[in-house]
């Protein structure tokens, strides 16, 4: 047996300190959890493993052991959540469940990590430290969630949770894709018209023009001068344009590269609302999901943070961590950061002190993704026109800077 000491907050929303003797930090969290403690941080007393519950932020595999690169589909990652799920509530021990889950899988490469899983339970592994060794496949999440069920003793619904947020996950980015999707092949489509129009029709129209021998307005001259040097420096341009993607990607890599990119995406027109409307719902869904599910507050937090899609967020979300573990509430810190609206901050705070935190946080997950759907209609109603806009603008100021002069002759011979 060992000894807990333990940071929570109980039903009232006031935070409690003290210990629990118990065999793991699992039973120990099983412990509090049943005392109806929302459970903060815990760590065990003299312990030679540093005996903090913070869950592995990034997944390491376990030590000698190469990481495997395999990618599942989230669908099949769904499904097979689902089908653990179903197998276990209706009294199928776990390891059977896993064998035949592992025989029925499609994917070579999801087969072969189920196997590796059935031979690591069949050796005496928890069903998360398995999970714990194939990070590229489950997530720092899903190993979080399946770790406190096994203490709770509810792994199944925890399982159905994990399900939920899963599907949620996948509309949230279905709709993100579907706002996406139609201005970036306009704007290509309508870069590439552009780009042909200037290498191969307008330089066409020097000759004429030389051959007529008129004067031509400013802005034709540069148009002409511009479509010239493209059509003979066509490998130099293309390397520039790559240059710069590439020279923009390596910075968006970077620490403050990443934070800039990510701040400018939280503000950019039209998208900005949506990109902010999603980080919200994500960091809401997220969070509920986890405290639902019995992971410490501490841990969740760092979960979030590091899920969160936008550097922005993460910062928000990590100082608000260090000021809960310093004893100050969740909801201050938030709403300093100025990047979570008045009304989520005050709903937070609202769950924090009643001890309906993982409710109100669901609710706010509900309404933005409303909010979400309502704005990707909104944008993909406005997007066409402004599209058409683009396009006109630049492919209709070129034809008509080409048929200026033109107008100009005739006029002059009328």
């Amino acid at each position: 047996m060992a000894e807990f000491s333990y940071l929570a907050r109980n039903a009232a929303g006031k935070q409690l300190s003290g210990t629990v003797v118990a065999q793991n930090e699992s039973d120990a969290l099983g412990e509090l959890r049943r005392q109806e403690l929302v459970v903060v941080s815990l760590t065990e007393k003299k312990a030679t493993r540093g005996g903090k519950w913070n869950l592995d932020l990034f997944g390491g595999a376990a030590p000698g052991k190469a990481r495997r690169r395999v990618r599942v589909k989230l669908l099949d990652l769904t499904v097979f959540t689902r089908q653990l799920a179903t197998m276990l509530s209706a009294g199928i021990p776990l390891l059977e469940c896993l064998e035949i889950l592992t025989e029925q899988a499609e994917d070579a490469g999801f087969r072969s990590v189920l196997e590796q899983m059935v031979s690591d339970i069949r050796g005496g592994s928890d069903f998360s430290d398995a999970l714990r060794k194939h990070p590229r496949v489950f997530s720092n999440i899903y190993v979080s969630m399946v770790k406190a069920g096994e203490a709770s003793g509810q792994l199944d619904e925890i399982l159905v949770r994990l399900a939920e947020y899963q599907e949620a996950t996948a509309a949230l980015r279905a709709r993100i894709r579907a706002a996406m999707t139609y201005p970036v092949v306009s704007l290509t489509l309508i870069l590439s018209i552009t780009i042909l129009l200037l290498v191969f029709i307008i330089p066409k129209f020097k000759e004429i023009f030389d051959g007529m021998a008129i004067p031509l307005p400013g802005v034709t001259k540069f148009l002409l001068d511009l479509s010239i040097w493209m059509r003979d420096n066509v490998l130099l341009w293309i390397l520039g344009i790559a240059a710069v993607i590439f020279g923009l990607v390596m910075y968006a890599k970077t620490p403050a590269g990443r934070l800039q990119v990510d701040w400018l995406k939280l503000r950019i027109p039209l998208f900005g609302p949506l990109f902010k409307k999603v980080a919200i719902s994500r960091f809401a869904r997220t969070f509920a999901t986890l405290i639902q599910s019995g992971v410490p507050i501490l841990g969740a937090l760092e979960i979030v943070a590091a899920t969160a899609g936008n550097k922005v967020v993460e910062d928000a979300v990590m100082e608000s961590s260090a000021s809960v573990r310093q004893g100050d509430t969740l909801a201050n810190p938030l709403s300093k950061s100025g990047v979570f609206p008045p009304m989520v901050t005050r709903m937070i705070a609202i769950g924090e002190k009643s001890g309906a935190l993982e409710s109100l946080l669901e609710k706010i997950s509900q309404f933005f993704d409303q909010q979400v759907a309502s704005t990707v209609e909104s944008l993909t109603s406005l997007i066409e026109p402004i599209m058409i806009g683009i396009m006109g603008v630049l492919v209709g100021g070129m034809v008509m800077a080409v048929f200026l002069p033109i107008f100009k002759l005739a006029s002059s011979l009328r």
